[in-house]
C-alpha cells in the first residue's frame, strides 16, 4: 500500500511539473531527444535539455514545454563542454577569439599559464581579455617560472630568504588577481634551477588562497619517476592539490615506466595526498629545440648561450649532451624523429626533420651531425619542434587511470602556419573517436567525465562540467558514431569532424557544424578572486 501510495505522488508530481512547463515562460533553447551524457560517469539516458539565459533550466522528458529553439539531437549525444585544463592559447586568443580548432572540438573552457609561464603582472593580460569578445571561457595559472625569472633572474642559483619572500608576494598577488594556482616548468630556464624546498614555500602560500599546484615535471625521461616524486612531494609538504600534467614517458629506453608512476600516484593518493594527472591522446611531444640542449648551458639566456657556443670546449660538451638526447631521450634513437613545427628565420623547415636539415646542408644525418644542426638553428634564434619520443603502451595506460583527465597542451594556431602539433585540432575529438569508439579504452561516460566534472572539480568551478538545472549553459552536441580528428603531424591544419552544435553560457558557436557569430565567452577566475 506505502508502495502504491509513493508512486501515486510520483505521477502527480510529475503531472504538475510537466504542466509548469508547459504553462510558465519559454525556455530559450531546448535540445531535444539527446542521449544525454551528464559529465557525472553515470550510463547516459534519453532526455531533453533545457536552456534559459546562461543557464540549464531543466533536464529530462520535456518534450511539450514551450521554447524559442529548438535543437533535435536524435541519435546525438549531449554532453557538457570540454574543459581543457593545459592550453598555450593566450597568445593566439587575440587574433582568434573564436578559438575555432577548439569549439570545433566541443571545448568551452581554455586553461593558460601552463609550464611555470605566464603574465606578470596577471590582472592586466585579465583584463584585456575581459575587454576582448571571446567564443570561449578562458582561465589562467600564475607561472613559478615566470615569478622566479622577474625576482631571481635566469641565475642557476637558490634564492635568498628576501628574493623568495618577493616571489611569494608576487604569487599571492597573482592570485587575488584570478589565478587558479601555480604552475612549473621544472624541464625549463629557469625553473630547472629551482630548488624544491623553495617550490613548496611558494606553493603553501598558493594552497592557502585554495589554489592548486600542476607542473610540467623535472624531467620525463631518465628521472621521470624522480619527478613524479617530487610533484608528490609538494603537494604533501605545500597541502594543497597537485598535478602531474601532460604525463607522458619520453625516449625508447624508458617506456614502461608509467606502470611505475601510475604506482607512485596510487600510493599517494592512498594516503591522503591529493594527485592527479592530465593527458593528451598522441605519441609525440611539442617543445623548442633548446629543449635538446642542457639546461646548464641556457643559464643568462640567448646571449650567454652564444658565447659558450663561441668556446671549443664547452661547445664540445654541449654538443655531447645533444647527441644524448637525440639517442636517448627526445630524439629516441633517431634525428628523423624530430620534427621542425616552425622557424621564424626560415618558414620552408617547417615539416622538415632534424635528419632532412642535416642531409640538406651537405652532411650524413647521425646523431653528431644532427647535434650540430641542432647547433646552427638555436644560433638563428631556435625553432618550434615536434620530437616522436613515447610509446603506445604507456600512453593507454596512463589514460586508463582513473585519476587522468584530458588535456590538449595545444595552442591556437593561425590556420595554414607552419606544421604544428596535431593536438591542437584534435586532441578531444581523438579521445572520442580513437580511445573511446575503436579502442575502447575508456567508456563515453568516463571519457566525457575526465573533460568536464572532473577538470571542473578540480579547479574548483562548482557551476560548470556536469549538465545539472542551474550550471551554466556550456554544452556540445557530437555524433558518436562519427566524432573524430582528422589533423595529422603531415597536414594538421584540419579541424574535426562529428561536433554539430556547441554551447557557451547558452550562445550557440558552432550551430549545425558551422563556428557562429556569437561571442559569449567569460573570463574565468579562481577561487581567491571569485571569494
Amino acid at each position: 500500500m506505502a508502495c502504491m501510495l509513493r508512486v501515486r505522488i510520483a505521477l502527480v508530481l510529475l503531472s504538475v511539473t510537466g504542466g509548469a512547463l508547459a504553462q510558465g515562460p519559454p525556455f530559450d533553447l531546448l535540445i531535444r531527444n539527446a542521449r544525454i551524457v551528464d559529465g557525472s560517469g553515470n550510463p547516459w539516458f534519453y532526455g531533453d535539455i533545457a536552456i534559459r539565459a546562461d543557464r540549464i533550466a531543466a533536464v529530462g522528458a520535456l518534450g511539450d514545454a514551450p521554447a524559442r529553439t529548438r535543437v533535435e539531437a536524435r541519435r546525438m549525444v549531449a554532453a557538457p563542454g570540454f574543459i581543457d585544463i593545459h592550453t598555450h592559447g593566450r597568445g593566439g586568443i587575440f587574433e582568434a577569439p573564436t578559438a575555432p580548432n577548439y569549439i570545433r572540438q566541443g571545448v568551452t573552457t581554455l586553461l593558460e599559464g601552463q609550464d611555470g609561464s605566464s603574465p606578470l603582472p596577471l590582472r592586466p593580460f585579465l583584463d584585456k581579455l575581459s575587454a576582448t569578445p571571446l567564443s570561449v571561457n578562458f582561465g589562467m595559472f600564475t607561472g613559478q617560472g615566470s615569478i622566479r625569472r622577474a625576482v631571481v633572474g635566469l641565475e642557476n642559483r637558490r634564492a635568498t630568504r628576501e628574493e623568495i619572500r618577493k616571489m611569494i608576494e608576487l604569487a599571492d598577488q597573482a592570485m587575488r588577481d584570478g589565478a587558479f594556482g601555480l604552475s612549473t616548468g621544472l624541464f625549463y630556464v629557469p625553473g630547472n634551477y629551482t630548488p624544491t624546498e623553495e617550490i613548496v614555500e611558494i606553493a603553501r602560500a598558493v594552497g592557502a588562497l585554495g589554489g592548486i599546484y600542476i607542473s610540467h615535471i623535472r624531467e620525463e625521461a631518465s628521472q621521470v619517476i624522480q619527478s613524479v616524486q617530487e610533484v608528490i612531494r609538494i603537494a604533501e609538504e605545500a597541502h594543497l592539490p597537485a598535478q602531474v600534467t601532460h604525463h607522458k614517458i619520453v625516449g625508447r629506453a624508458n617506456w614502461g615506466r608509467s606502470t611505475e608512476t601510475l604506482r607512485l600516484i596510487g600510493q599517494a593518493r592512498a594516503r591522503g595526498v591529493d594527485v592527479t594527472a592530465d593527458q593528451y591522446p598522441y605519441t609525440a611531444t611539442s617543445t623548442g629545440t633548446a629543449a635538446l640542449f642542457p639546461q646548464w648551458a641556457l643559464e643568462g639566456g640567448n646571449d650567454q648561450l652564444m658565447e659558450r657556443l663561441r668556446r671549443p670546449d664547452i661547445r664540445a660538451r654541449i654538443k655531447a649532451e645533444i647527441v644524448s638526447r637525440i639517442l636517448n631521450d627526445r630524439g629516441a634513437g633517431d634525428p628523423k624523429n624530430v620534427a621542425i613545427a616552425s622557424c621564424p628565420f626560415d618558414p620552408t623547415l617547417a615539416g622538415k626533420s632534424l635528419a632532412e636539415i642535416t642531409a640538406l646542408a651537405g652532411r650524413e644525418p647521425t646523431a653528431q651531425n644532427a647535434a650540430e644542426t641542432a647547433i646552427e638553428l638555436q644560433q638563428k634564434g631556435g625553432c618550434a619542434a615536434i620530437y616522436h619520443a613515447l610509446d603506445e603502451g604507456d600512453l593507454e595506460r596512463i589514460l586508463r587511470a582513473p585519476f587522468t583527465m584530458i588535456g590538449s597542451d595545444g595552442e591556437i594556431p593561425m590556420f595554414g602556419a607552419g606544421v604544428p602539433h596535431p593536438r591542437s585540432y584534435g586532441t578531444f575529438a581523438r579521445v572520442l573517436g580513437r580511445y573511446v569508439r575503436e579502442r575502447r579504452i575508456l567508456t563515453l561516460e568516463e571519457a566525457v567525465r575526465r573533460m568536464s566534472s572532473f577538470p571542473a572539480a578540480r579547479l574548483g568551478l562548482s557551476d560548470r562540467g556536469l549538465l545539472r538545472p542551474g550550471m551554466k549553459a556550456d554544452l556540445v552536441v557530437f555524433d558518436p558514431a562519427r566524432i573524430r580528428d582528422t589533423a595529422t603531424f603531415a597536414q594538421p591544419h584540419q579541424y574535426a569532424e562529428g561536433v554539430l552544435h556547441v554551447f557557451v553560457n547558452g550562445k550557440p558557436v558552432v550551430l549545425n557544424g558551422k563556428v557562429t557569430q556569437e561571442r559569449p565567452g567569460e573570463v574565468i577566475y579562481g577561487p581567491a578572486r571569485r571569494l
